[in-house]
């Protein structure tokens, strides 16, 4: 079939991206679902620091590919095998499919299925092969799912069904932003009634982590940023205080407010900056948890006596620990019963045709989670 998509055929490109366009607007081809894998209509894809990191070169892909990772849409054609899900059905996508096979998978940890890296490097569904092409062309697959389009063809575990009552332009979100934050907080931290906790970093998903370490019962939530307005949106968000990042005495602030430091900070801006003033937030046994994605060479020397000294641990997160066909569901009627705000976090709608200024936003700082809609 022919649809509209956006592919990315060069990083690195010069902002502003609405003048150098490294995402083209152009008909792709999309083959069928094959065996164990579901034709879904794309109804919302929001706007990743994930892909701005592939659109600005720190994260190199295999290209031409059409980006997009977080989305969710509506099953329009089953392939072989698919029992479990109709035509119809509300869906959100999932960036790790999981083979459930490996050792990983079968120890309930599908978020770090050790197939699928392999796989992703080049392209592939998790089912294997391309599905995608342009005048005989093939075009690369973007973690599974390449949602910057009118339809997906993917893996059968790149979904999770979910309850229709839900507005998919809300529920696109669930495919990144809410399963990493909110999971880095319940899932990776495990925060408990009474713990003081900081969220380095407030995009999409910071202030998940945020949402999260308040259903969790974190008794103070520090938010923490660049951008005023941000932590403005912090506090309506349940933020018990907040700190500017810029400034030189943050780290020595929050110590004092604190009494001596957090049980855990999360980082979630990507950044070695934003890495080494979490380890300075902490308190003797706490952790850093970090769920930023920064440069692929980026590297932090640490202070191993201290590590061991002050019994402090540093965690990586990836998807928020989550096993999406439990959490996915879970956090879905946390969302339904108002304690996940989510729809809070939407910056605005966008048609594919301004994806690439709206990228420029992201990078500006001036949004937080841009949907685009079909």
């Amino acid at each position: 079939m022919k649809m509209t998509a956006a592919v990315l055929y060069e990083q690195g490109l010069q902002r502003p991206y609405a003048d150098s366009r490294p995402l083209r607007i152009e008909s792709v081809d999309l083959d069928g679902p094959g065996e164990g894998e579901v034709l879904v209509k794309v109804e919302g894809a929001g706007l990743c620091h994930s892909d701005l990191s592939t659109i600005d070169n720190s994260r190199p892909r295999t290209l031409p590919t059409i980006p997009g990772h977080e989305g969710a849409g509506i099953v329009a054609e089953l392939g072989a095998g698919i029992r479990d899900l109709k035509p119809g059905d509300h869906v959100v996508f999932v960036f790790v499919p999981s083979c459930g096979e490996c050792r990983n998978c079968r120890r309930g940890r599908p978020n770090v299925c050790t197939r699928w890296p392999q796989l992703r490097a080049r392209g592939e569904l998790m089912t294997g092969g391309r599905r995608l092409s342009r005048d005989g062309t093939f075009i690369a697959h973007y973690s599974g799912i390449s949602c910057f389009a009118e339809y997906a063809v993917v893996a059968r575990s790149s979904l999770v069904k979910i309850d229709p009552a839900v507005p998919l332009v809300d529920a696109a979100m669930f495919g990144c932003a809410v399963q990493t934050g909110v999971g880095a907080a319940v899932n990776t931290a495990g925060v408990r009634p009474g713990d003081v906790v900081a969220v380095v970093g407030l995009g999409g998903v910071g202030l998940s982590c945020l949402l999260g370490a308040r259903v969790a019962g974190a008794q103070r939530i520090i938010a923490v940023d660049l951008s005023d307005e941000k932590l403005g949106l912090a506090r309506q968000l349940g933020a018990t205080e907040t700190f500017n990042a810029g400034d030189p005495a943050c780290a020595k602030d929050i110590h004092e407010a604190t009494g001596g430091g957090v049980d855990f900070a999360f980082e979630m801006a990507g950044s070695i900056k934003a890495l080494a003033l979490c380890l300075e937030l902490l308190t003797r046994g706490g952790a850093v948890v970090t769920a930023g994605l920064p440069p692929a060479a980026a590297t932090y020397a640490l202070n191993h006596s201290s590590l061991v000294g002050d019994e402090k641990a540093i965690r990586g997160s990836y998807m928020g620990s989550c096993v999406p066909e439990r959490d996915v569901p879970a956090f879905i009627e946390l969302y339904k019963q108002g304690r996940l705000p989510i729809d809070r976090l939407k910056s605005g709608t966008l048609p594919l045709a301004d994806i690439n200024a709206g990228f420029d936003r992201l990078a500006d700082v001036a949004a937080v989670r841009q949907i685009v809609t079909f």
